[in-house]
């Protein structure tokens, strides 16, 4: 009946410091989009990935083309 839309997303990191991943669960399959710290592998949680097209708009807020998975 009403198609959920996905929220336009901003995000903002420092590509010196940080790159964007997804990170995945082994058991349950859940995906969280997020960056994760270059030097002490802090990962910061932004988004549920629940769709394609929601790890499509973390990517085009990113401008990156593909997105790294870490389990």
């Amino acid at each position: 009946m009403f198609l959920k839309k996905s929220p336009k997303i901003s995000v903002s990191f420092d590509p010196e410091t940080q790159y964007p991943v997804i990170r995945a669960s082994i058991c349950t399959g859940e995906r969280v989009a997020g960056f994760k710290n270059k030097s002490d592998g802090h990962f910061t949680e932004v988004m549920l990935l629940r769709s394609m097209e929601d790890e499509q708009a973390f990517k085009d807020a990113c401008g990156v083309d593909e997105l790294r998975t870490v389990y």
